[in-house]
């Protein structure tokens, strides 16, 4: 069996079997492109030290904290989009990452500010889950003065000095949400929508495509006025449960945002669990729970481990002075039915 040699891995890198050895060996600075393509080379050719090349790697990169800001530390939703941070975090490879994640219990954006504030200083760039709202926005823009990026993570944000966007395009899931329905129905009637918050721009977008799709398609749908539930499961329960009492002729309802376990508590209580087509858009035990037993019809759900990479390369990006203009990473949500929970 031919034995792998440093002649092999340089000309699957396109470099000399010299920068090879200054990788292997630590005999001189490398840039970290150059580094990651004779690693590449070197796994892609089962050279017997790669393991050893990635170890020196590792420790050629800076080290750098990477600073979450997400919601309510009970959800699963969050707790699963904290796990797969830290992974992602773990396997960049142009900076030694640590992650450091606050959880805010409400929307107020006194305490969104005030955990951003808490980051400031101790990161090198911020991952933000919030509302759109001035204060937020000036604390984006003070943290961008300060050196430290800023990338709105699953709804936008509008503040022009935030680093990108990284979540889902908003309004082609709410368009979606509007097709289903439009099938999903047995009978004409009206339809409820839940949304966590007007101040999430991408509560807002789910809303106006869902609503854009079956003005367009579906005219003869009634749509009723949206109401606000602050992204809470407890006011979720009891803003479907008033939907149900004053809407006889309901339908269908819509639920952008969080909280599914209280909408699906309402309508078993009210015995209309298995007639009303009910879509959202939270995936978590409760909803594929929900699919298994007809209370819950369709599930258009972020994808947690994709935007936790791509957050996490971008912000790496972004502390090495690779970004420059606001960046939108969009990442394609899935659609899940009870077949393929």
């Amino acid at each position: 069996m031919t034995r792998i040699t440093l002649k092999d891995v340089a000309e699957r890198a396109g470099v000399g079997v010299a920068t090879v050895d200054r990788v292997l060996n630590e005999r001189a600075p490398v840039s970290a492109a150059t580094a990651a393509r004779v690693l590449a080379a070197a796994e892609a050719v089962n050279y017997h030290a790669h393991g050893l090349l990635r170890r020196r790697i590792e420790e050629m990169a800076p080290a750098k904290t990477l600073g979450f800001v997400l919601q309510k530390e009970s959800k699963w939703f969050y707790q699963s989009l904290a796990d797969e941070l830290r992974k992602a975090a773990q396997n960049l490879r142009s900076i030694r990452a640590s992650v450091e994640i606050l959880f805010v219990e409400s929307l107020s954006p006194d305490d969104l500010v005030k955990a951003v504030g808490q980051l400031q200083g101790r990161v090198d760039a911020i991952g933000l889950v919030a509302v759109d709202h001035p204060k937020i926005n000036k604390a984006v823009v003070s943290s961008a003065q300060a050196g430290i990026p800023v990338f709105a993570l699953l709804s936008p944000l509008s503040a022009p000095e935030i680093a990108g966007y990284v979540g889902i395009d908003g309004r082609k899931a709410g368009r979606t949400a509007g097709w289903a329905m439009s099938k999903l129905m047995q009978a004409s009637g009206s339809v409820g929508i839940l949304i966590g918050s007007h101040r999430y721009l991408g509560h807002e977008a789910l809303e106006v495509g869902f609503r854009s799709y079956l003005r367009e398609y579906a005219p003869d749908i009634g749509l009723r006025d949206s109401v606000v539930y602050l992204d809470d499961t407890a006011v979720a329960y009891e803003a479907a449960a008033e939907i149900l009492r004053v809407a006889p002729d309901l339908n269908g309802l819509y639920h952008c945002g969080g909280g599914v376990r209280g909408a699906v508590k309402a309508l078993e209580e009210a015995g209309r669990a298995h007639e009303i087509s009910y879509v959202c858009h939270e995936q978590s035990p409760t909803a594929v729970q929900g699919l298994l037993e007809g209370t819950v019809d369709l599930v258009i759900a972020s994808p947690v481990a994709e935007i936790a990479t791509k957050a996490t390369r971008a912000m790496a990006r972004a502390i090495g002075g690779e970004a420059s203009t606001p960046a939108e990473m969009v990442a394609e949500f899935h659609v899940t039915t009870p077949e393929n929970c």
